[in-house]
């Protein structure tokens, strides 16, 4: 096992010497040594030989070093606006988890929702979705799976014919949370990591702006649509489940939602912040035409919502809970996860620097005569099938700069095949390790590997044309 790591370790190495001594007369020194450091971060990225986090610091050491850029230079992405905007994202989900409100808001859709086996299916997809829209997929997992472990227990203690559905209802509600977490994100740009680091490589690379509500009206209709036909194909063609009801589910949502008690003034408050900070990425082109003299941007909302935690009193008594947030919470944050960011938008800028995004673009300009839906078909499916084994951010870090060139030699906007491998990117449903709502449900043991594969690839390729689909949707809106 020793060995083995060793030897993924020094295959990233390996890999940069042999391209830096490759003599490729199309492409200057400066792209070949970027091309061979993105080689070394990408097997690091994909075997995981060191912490990702740690080869995202890789551009600061060996970019100056060959003489790409400056040490100013290659530092300034570790600290793009879109890093301190997904920064503030995590810190408002810090506090709706510090303070249960989570739980409170998924409790409530799935009661809204009824009783029924398929109903309980939909009502926590939809609660799912909807969490990880605004907190991470794998907190948004952690907390749904106990729930939904309940039920299905409860379930299995029925009579003669609840007995009969149980192993495939748990089957069906279990996959529904992971697939559900996956597609929920995608909705909003604070959703996943892919969504803001996209934006954060488009603003440094081409000047393209994608505020939250830009990528809302592109993100939420396909997030939309993918959980509902996730839903019709889970429970009625792949997994098809029985429309009877399950009446002691709502003794279950009721006690649950019973050991939550009242609403505390706390948890008012910090509703009260996510409302607010919501609207204001949702609403922010009112707000500019209303205060023409306030310059508003979405990572501002999102630092000035985070602030607001840190000062607004909570209303309890224990000192240690005097705030809505206190620093030591920030000890969850996912520091590596915006140390990633920082290392894709590095990554991005050494790309364009360099010429190898000029180079790349040229090499795809005879691509000009293939129809666009079948590229966005080509680049979706690859983009899907290519995060089952590798980071989803991490693909998005190395994939997107590569794409967008693509686009630009072949007189696109560079968002027409942008937009569908970001959201390919977080739709991983074949397999337990590609993502970690995956890999949680999985240890449940109520699914084995086999059977998420079969449901995995059809909503690969579903996903797949959903994402093609809805591009020339909006280019025809000329929404792109």
């Amino acid at each position: 096992m020793k060995a083995l790591l060793w030897i993924k370790i020094a295959l990233g190495p390996a890999l940069f010497l042999l391209i830096t001594m490759m003599p490729v007369q199309s492409l200057s020194t400066d792209a070949m040594h970027t091309l061979a450091i993105a080689a070394w971060m990408v097997v690091w990225w994909v075997t995981e030989a060191v912490p990702i986090a740690v080869t995202s610091l890789l551009p600061i050491v060996l970019f100056p070093l060959m003489g790409v850029t400056s040490v100013q230079e290659i530092c300034t992405p570790y600290g793009n606006k879109y890093v301190f905007l997904f920064l503030g994202g995590f810190m408002i989900a810090l506090a709706l988890e510090r303070w249960n409100l989570h739980k409170r808001i998924a409790l409530g859709i799935i009661a809204a929702t009824g009783t029924g086996i398929r109903k309980i299916v939909l009502g926590f997809m939809l609660a799912t979705a909807f969490l990880s829209m605004w907190i991470s997929n794998t907190a948004t997992t952690l907390m749904m799976l106990p729930i939904a472990a309940s039920v299905i227990a409860l379930l299995m203690k029925g009579g003669k014919g609840e007995d009969a559905v149980a192993p495939r209802f748990a089957l069906v509600l279990t996959l529904s949370i992971a697939y559900a977490a996956n597609v929920g994100g995608i909705a909003t740009l604070v959703g996943t990591p892919p969504n803001a680091s996209m934006a954060g490589i488009m603003s440094q690379q081409y000047g393209i702006e994608i505020g939250f509500m830009e990528w809302f009206r592109i993100g939420f209709p396909f997030s939309v649509l993918m959980i509902f036909l996730t839903y019709i194909l889970l429970t009625r063609l792949i997994l098809p489940l029985p429309k009877g009801n399950f009446e002691q589910a709502d003794a279950i949502i009721s006690a649950e939602r019973g050991k939550l008690g009242k609403w505390t003034l706390a948890q008012q408050r910090v509703a009260l912040v996510f409302m607010l900070t919501a609207s204001a990425w949702i609403f922010r082109s009112v707000l500019d035409d209303a205060l023409p003299n306030v310059k508003l941007d979405d990572t501002i909302i999102g630092i000035a919502g985070a602030i607001l935690l840190f000062v607004l009193p909570s209303g309890e008594q224990d000192e240690s809970k005097r705030f809505l947030m206190k620093w030591e919470d920030t000890k969850k944050l996912p520091w590596g996860i915006l140390l990633l960011f920082g290392g894709g938008l590095a990554l991005a800028t050494a790309f364009k620097k360099s010429g190898l995004v000029e180079s790349i673009a040229e090499q795809f300009a005879s691509w000009s005569d293939i129809p666009v839906f079948a590229l966005l078909m080509i680049f979706s499916l690859l983009a899907l099938f290519l995060t089952e084994v590798m980071s989803n951010l991490a693909l998005v870090n190395i994939f997107i700069p590569v794409v967008a060139a693509i686009g630009v030699g072949m007189g696109l906007d560079p968002l027409v095949l942008v937009i569908p491998v970001t959201i390919a990117s977080s739709c991983a449903f074949m397999l337990p390790m590609a993502t970690p709502p995956n890999a949680i449900v999985f240890a449940s043991g109520f699914i084995k590997i086999p059977q998420m594969m079969r449901t995995g690839v059809l909503l690969n390729v579903v996903a797949a044309i959903l994402a093609a689909l809805l591009i020339q949707v909006y280019r025809y809106l000329d929404w792109l």
